[in-house]
């Protein structure tokens, strides 16, 4: 079994034929499980939950719409997941809730980008990583990772490290292990799974999401995964899925979560 959990159709269209291009890649590379998950900031309905100049300039799409596609793609018995990603925002968990159970979702994705009003992975605050302290941005960042797991609201957590994206990472060994433990013990305490995802492959720090040591931390306490390959187009779908199949299982893993409807169970892996 191969899932790829982690697709947005922001480049493109909200239509099915766009849609398909997805679907067309995955059959292709044998992955059985194929999900959508346009950023939450997109729609209107969540204006409430995350809103800053760089957001609202980005908020351009009604969550009708979003469903009335997956409808579509279901009448014509294409099998593709309906899930969102939302960025995790701390003291918004009464509104995440909320929007969360307003619609059907397979599964629904946390992640997160934004560390106060720093967008750590965003080109356009690239410079600001020189400017900051990259221990306190990492401790903030992880601090985020904790509560969204404790919240128990997003059966995935996206590219858990998302942080080392620019390669701004800490020298102190010990000091990241201490982020990575925390991270992991309140994910091991939750429903909430992490991806193997391929984008970082394709970001300035080339390397997969998460760092081998914090996968193995993810594994030694019993952290289920799916894949992913975070695709903004088409081509990108179950991108060098070999490389993340290596990782996983040279960590120890064997079976990976699959959903349906808010429904999980254990499927073999590869």
């Amino acid at each position: 079994m191969l899932t790829d959990y982690h697709n947005h159709l922001e480049r493109g269209t909200l239509t099915l034929d766009y849609l398909k291009e997805f679907i067309k890649v995955a059959k292709e590379k044998g992955i059985e499980e194929l999900g959508i998950s346009e950023h939450a900031y997109h729609f209107y309905q969540t204006k409430n939950i995350l809103s800053n100049p760089w957001v609202d300039e980005r908020r351009y799409y009604d969550m009708e719409d979003y469903y009335n596609l997956f409808k579509e793609a279901w009448r014509k018995d294409h099998d593709v997941k309906f899930s969102i990603e939302m960025d995790y925002t701390p003291n918004k968990h009464k509104e995440m809730k909320e929007f969360i159970q307003s619609y059907p979702f397979d599964y629904v994705i946390g992640s997160i980008h934004w560390v106060g009003d720093f967008g750590i992975d965003l080109a356009e605050y690239r410079k600001e990583w020189d400017r900051r302290d990259t221990y306190e941005v990492y401790e903030k960042y992880f601090d985020q990772v904790v509560t969204l797991a404790e919240s128990n609201l997003f059966d995935i957590v996206g590219h858990l490290d998302l942080v080392k994206i620019f390669n701004y990472v800490p020298k102190e060994k010990d000091f990241l292990l201490q982020q990575y433990e925390r991270a992991t013990t309140a994910l091991a305490n939750s429903k909430t799974c992490v991806e193997i995802s391929t984008a970082g492959l394709r970001k300035p720090v080339g390397e997969l999401y998460p760092d081998k040591r914090l996968l193995t931390m993810c594994y030694q306490k019993g952290v289920p995964i799916v894949l992913s390959s975070d695709a903004h187009l088409p081509e990108d779908v179950g991108a060098d899925y070999d490389k993340a199949l290596t990782l996983a299982k040279e960590v120890g893993y064997e079976r990976l979560m699959v959903f349906d409807k808010g429904q999980r169970k254990e499927m073999k892996l590869g």
